[in-house]
């Protein structure tokens, strides 16, 4: 049997972790608390691997306050790259295959075509800047990695766009969405469950992928979406992101290519809002 250790276990693709792995019944992982595997404590960290020696070790930990992130660079870059390499030095140490995730907001999203993995990543935030530089510092400490690039997560859990709306949604007559940036939004619960099976087959086909539901949506698309199924009734209007600015620039278009995944790692993909009902369904 094989131990895995999951480092951010309490954050919102943690618990998605930790529902998955029980309703599989997965044996042998591990979620330790924050102040016993904090990324940035070397020492700690240590004492994690030196005590569970893991086959696998997950990074969920990550800075991800879009538009702080701007005014934060050096925190931010401390847990996005910094944490990234501490893991990635130990699992090269250890053997440990580490499955780290990124995000989509690597790439510039100025294009209109599906991104594969091979395409150029150009960050225009300093969140993607340092997700990037995550990446980057992987590959010196070791060959088994996962770099699993993921966007629009949600879930039933932590604080997030479909528990946002549902929120606001039940508070205010008119909301007014953003419809020039599209994505993919992603369950994470789905997320999870690829996690899991690169895990359970002992999947040996390293490097980086991506994985998003399928289909592509606007904000706009995605809010009306989730009043449509929740039976909120509450009016979406459309405005432009130039009607809504923010501290950080989003990708305008960063709907990924999935076909790597599919075909290497074995996984099914289901279609964001097969996932939404899902979700909407357990909240």
């Amino acid at each position: 049997m094989s131990t895995t250790v999951v480092f951010g276990a309490s954050g919102q693709l943690g618990q998605c972790l930790k529902r998955v792995s029980e309703e599989r019944n997965i044996a042998g992982i591990v979620f330790p608390a924050e102040d016993q595997a904090n990324i940035l404590d070397t020492e700690k960290l240590r004492t994690v691997f030196e005590q569970h020696k893991p086959d696998y070790c997950i990074n969920c930990a990550a800075y991800t306050a879009v538009d702080k992130a701007e005014d934060e660079l050096e925190l931010a870059r401390k847990i996005n790259k910094d944490g990234a390499e501490n893991l990635a030095r130990l699992c090269g140490e250890f053997g440990t295959t580490l499955i780290h995730i990124s995000t989509d907001f690597v790439f510039a999203g100025t294009g209109n075509e599906p991104l594969s993995e091979t395409d150029e990543a150009a960050p225009i935030s300093v969140y993607g800047l340092t997700k990037l530089e995550g990446e980057q510092v992987i590959p010196p400490h070791t060959e088994r990695y996962f770099i699993l690039r993921t966007s629009w997560l949600y879930s039933e859990y932590a604080n997030n766009f479909v528990k946002t709306m549902l929120k606001l949604g039940r508070e205010r007559e008119e909301l007014r969405i953003i419809w020039d940036q599209i994505g993919s939004p992603t369950y994470a619960i789905d997320l999870a469950g690829c996690i899991l099976t690169i895990i359970e087959d002992q999947n040996q086909q390293y490097g980086i992928y991506h994985y998003s539901n399928e289909g592509v949506a606007s904000w706009y698309d995605f809010a009306t979406a989730i009043f449509e199924l929740s039976n909120t009734p509450v009016r979406t209007v459309p405005i432009r992101t130039a009607e809504y600015p923010t501290k950080a620039t989003r990708p305008a278009f960063s709907v990924m290519d999935k076909t790597k995944a599919k075909t290497n790692l074995g996984v099914a993909i289901p279609h964001w809002r097969e996932s939404l009902k899902v979700c909407l369904s357990r909240l």
